[in-house]
């Protein structure tokens, strides 16, 4: 019998060589290090293949998705088989905790977050986007099911920051222009990119969107790329080393 897992997406039939897409960019990386302070034991919950995950710290790693466990790299620390909603430890167990991108995967993110806040006595780390801001990237013109769809997977940041902590600072990361991390946004000045279907297999947003929509903005895309369109309206994007998107880096403390 095949267990049944939480969230919104099945990983166990689309997460293969989802860690050749997502690989940890050190820019982002540096700003989470940074926020997880003089920490030395970390709980990384939704830890996926182990992206951005600390060299330098002890580190314990929860993924309830065996396919992404199995990608996680040799040096990475093996990670347990739970759930954010679940986790089996006693309170205060960590210094901090950590949860990139994966809370709108979660089935009860209210209780997945006070579970972190309950295991964790210092700062709990949320990498996540704000469904808010999804629009100020120039997909928005292409793909306007793909926003809508995120908007609503999305917890609100409001809502996440009232949950980790009482004086949680909400970060504003930017994306730089050659990010090694393959969501979406990663893509503001290399459009051609999301041409490629291995690429967009690597971005659970698309699995939201039904086929004839996707195919209609890969499309558009194409043509507006080919015409010289999509650059009359938004080349400046392809020599900007920063992008000022959704992406979002949210800290509580207690």
């Amino acid at each position: 019998m095949t267990k049944a897992l939480s969230g919104d997406v099945d990983y166990e039939t689309t997460g293969h060589g989802y860690v050749l897409r997502r690989r940890t960019d050190p820019r982002i990386a540096a700003v989470i290090h940074t926020a997880l302070g003089e920490a030395r034991t970390v709980l990384n919950v939704g830890a996926g293949a182990g992206s951005y995950e600390p060299a330098d710290r002890y580190v314990v790693a929860v993924e309830p998705s065996a396919r992404m466990r199995a990608q996680r790299p040799a040096t990475a620390v093996p990670a347990l088989d739970a759930t954010a909603e679940h986790l089996p430890f006693d309170d205060e167990t960590f210094d901090a905790a950590m949860a990139i991108v994966t809370v709108h995967q979660w089935s009860d993110t209210t209780r997945g977050l006070a579970e972190l806040r309950r295991v964790t006595r210092g700062p709990v780390l949320v990498l996540t986007f704000d469904g808010a801001a999804l629009d100020r990237l120039w997909l928005a013109e292409y793909a306007p099911e793909l926003i809508a769809a995120e908007r609503r997977r999305f917890p609100p940041i409001t809502t996440i920051a009232h949950m980790i902590g009482p004086s949680a600072e909400v970060i504003e990361v930017p994306i730089p222009i050659d990010c090694a991390d393959g969501f979406t946004e990663a893509y503001y000045a290399r459009p051609e990119q999301l041409l490629d279907p291995h690429v967009r297999a690597a971005q659970s947003a698309w699995g939201f969107v039904d086929q004839a929509s996707t195919a209609r903005a890969v499309e558009r895309l194409r043509a507006d790329l080919g015409s010289g369109a999509w650059d009359a309206r938004h080349g400046h994007l392809r020599t900007q080393p920063q992008f000022a998107g959704s992406l979002r880096l949210i800290v509580g403390r207690r």
